[in-house]
């Protein structure tokens, strides 16, 4: 599996604490089948985001981590005025691998009238958008049909792992199957940030999707998109959602 939402980085953000952390992040990775791991440090008002320093960072950490697991930096990009400015001056700064996809969180709070205007212009400075656990937003789990809308126009959605296993309560449990169910998800990510409450496991939440789908469903969201976002290739497995 391929896990492309991650803050493994240490002590960057809300994620890792420490090296020491960040390595036994890295073993329960890598033996719950995790072979690649995509570090997606904050890039927000409370989180600088320095790719240079992150980047060197993320050297450090291939050459302490399990053999095992491979690794690219991409970022956890809120959807603000000032990162989205210099997004469409600098596209492949926050992407993930520097290649054409880039994770997007919106708020919890507000979802501005003007995103899909907005989603459009940073497609045209050459990204592909992954919109985060949209599970988890309270304003999404009570309107999850403008999902299967952005959806429809292109944005991949990427689902947290913990959420189809329970962890983050019955609704965005049930927000997980309902956008399942309408094939509008696209990756299943763990969205780890530790190695007690949220560690970088999947492979209960394959099992899952597996039962609510297919195994051939679960492969793709668990194997074959997220594989193909780290080579900046084409998702293989797009379908229109379900109205």
């Amino acid at each position: 599996m391929i896990d492309v939402h991650c803050h493994i980085l240490p002590e960057v953000d809300d994620g890792a604490k420490s090296w020491d952390i960040a390595l036994e992040m890295c073993h329960i990775a890598a033996q719950d089948g995790i072979t690649h791991i995509v570090a997606t440090p904050h890039a927000n008002y409370e989180y600088e985001y320095d790719r240079e320093a992150h980047q060197q960072r993320l050297l450090r950490l291939r050459e302490l981590a399990p053999t095992s697991l491979e690794f690219s930096l991409g970022c956890d990009f809120h959807f603000s005025y000032d990162n989205i400015e210099d997004a469409l001056k600098h596209p492949h700064r926050y992407a993930i691998a520097g290649g054409q996809y880039m994770l997007i969180e919106l708020s919890d709070y507000s979802i501005p009238f003007t995103i899909s205007e907005t989603m459009s212009r940073l497609n045209g400075a050459g990204l592909k958008l992954i919109l985060t656990h949209p599970e988890r937003n309270a304003i999404l789990q009570r309107r999850p049909e403008q999902v299967l809308a952005w959806a429809e126009k292109g944005c991949a959605v990427q689902v947290t792992a913990s959420s189809i296993t329970g962890f983050w309560g019955k609704a965005a449990k049930n927000v997980s199957k309902w956008l399942l169910e309408r094939r509008a998800v696209h990756i299943i990510a763990s969205d780890g940030h530790d190695t007690k409450h949220r560690p970088p496991k999947m492979s209960e939440a394959r099992k899952v999707v597996a039962e609510w789908a297919d195994q051939e469903t679960a492969r793709m969201l668990f194997e074959e998109n997220p594989r193909a976002i780290v080579c900046s290739e084409p998702l293989p497995y797009f379908p229109q959602p379900d109205q």
